[in-house]
């Protein structure tokens, strides 16, 4: 440990982070330590980090906005891949952990430091995303993770050490749930969400929105225009990928949309349930899938859906980002958007989201073809061969069955 001088903090002022400066001084020789938050759109969690990392020990905090190159790098680009984690997680911790440790990284060179730490516990997953991260831009770098090795168990015994070292706690042990929130998705664990067997208490947890009983009666409507793939426009303003979320999380959480509650499988092998907020998210994936609908060939998008989007959210939620398979499937990906533009009109109601209608230079719907009044383009007759060549297999194993 005394060859620990200095030492790079991935700093939140949450209750791990804020205790994590006075222990790394008092068990690394009072060693210098520096504070990064990473500002992916925590909003007023921000407000006063620097007078607490400096009060609580930090020689210094540096505050990176890295809200535009997580919209443009990382959500933008899974949402493409269709990548939902168990069909319901949306990634929202998993793919914010990267760019925030690519960044301590680069700080940690900067400054000269010894070591990386950061405050993810021992059974959790992001513990892997901080770490592959740091492995693969600084694969030499000392890496200290304070539950691993500390003798505090629990979160209330975190509190106890905030309270013997006078360090200020915008929680209290009622409302200790760990939380995690950036401009895509605010996460609720811990307490009474521990047993799936109790109900969410959503009027006590909820932030970015409101429950679908408390949304309003009357249904909200909006367009998304998207150019390959990517949302370049919220009913006909053209907008920033980022004011997009933005605003579709005040949208989406008005109506009670992107609510999930879930069991999920973590990487370390348990099972955890967690409650998460994403209304811009699942309001953006809506539409960019139903886009896809008309504008991919049968075959690409069934094997995007197959093959793609289930890897690809496996490596974000493992930590895989910085991967030679992660980038062959984000090009994989890209590909498959070239026809991806259009507009997507939905209809929000009450946690609902519904389809209004779909349009696209690159439509690959005919109507000619699909009607069910009379048509000259396609003759009914030629499924009989279809079917006749392509139940020829089913049709022979029948008869060797002597059916």
């Amino acid at each position: 440990m005394s060859d620990i001088k200095k030492v790079v903090l991935a700093y939140s002022g949450g209750l791990d982070t804020s205790i994590i400066i006075p222990w790394l001084k008092e068990n690394y020789d009072n060693c210098e330590v520096i504070a990064v938050a990473a500002d992916v759109g925590q909003g007023a969690e921000l407000s006063g980090l620097e007078e607490k990392a400096i009060k609580t020990g930090a020689s210094k905090l540096y505050i990176e906005d890295l809200k535009d190159i997580f919209v443009n790098e990382f959500i933008i680009p899974t949402v493409k891949a269709g990548a939902v984690y168990e069909n319901q997680y949306l990634l929202g911790t998993s793919f914010a952990r990267p760019i925030i440790a690519k960044r301590l990284v680069e700080i940690a060179k900067a400054e000269g430091a010894d070591a990386i730490a950061h405050g993810c516990t021992g059974k959790g997953n992001d513990q892997v995303r901080f770490e592959l991260t740091i492995k693969a831009f600084a694969p030499d770098m000392k890496i200290i993770a304070p539950w691993r090795i500390w003798n505090i168990k629990s979160r209330d015994e975190e509190i106890d050490y905030a309270e013997a070292h006078n360090i200020p706690l915008a929680i209290t042990r009622e409302t200790n749930y760990s939380k995690d929130k950036n401009l895509w998705h605010l996460s609720h664990e811990g307490l009474d969400l521990e047993d799936p067997a109790n109900e969410p208490q959503y009027d006590k947890i909820l932030e970015l929105g409101v429950s679908p009983e408390k949304a309003p009666d009357k249904a909200t409507y909006i367009t998304l225009s998207f150019e390959k793939g990517v949302p370049v426009a919220l009913d006909g303003e053209k907008m920033s990928g980022l004011a997009i979320i933005e605003k579709l999380n005040k949208l989406g959480g008005g109506n009670g949309i992107g609510i999930v509650d879930m069991v999920e499988n973590r990487l370390v092998g348990m099972k955890s349930r967690g409650v998460y907020e994403t209304p811009g998210g699942t309001i953006l994936y809506k539409a960019h899938d139903a886009l896809e609908t008309i504008t991919l060939d049968r075959d690409t998008m069934h094997y995007k859906q197959q093959m793609v989007a289930g890897k690809f959210s496996e490596l974000v939620y493992y930590g895989q980002w910085y991967t030679p398979l992660r980038e062959a499937l984000s090009a994989f990906v890209d590909s498959t958007q070239e026809t991806v533009t259009g507009d997507v009109k939905l209809k929000l109601y009450k946690g609902n989201i519904m389809l209004a209608s779909l349009t696209s230079p690159y439509s690959l719907y005919d109507e000619d073809i699909a009607t069910f009044d009379e048509d000259e383009v396609y003759n009914q007759m030629d499924s009989q061969g279809f079917i006749n060549l392509f139940g020829l297999p089913i049709k022979v194993q029948a008869k060797k069955k002597g059916l």
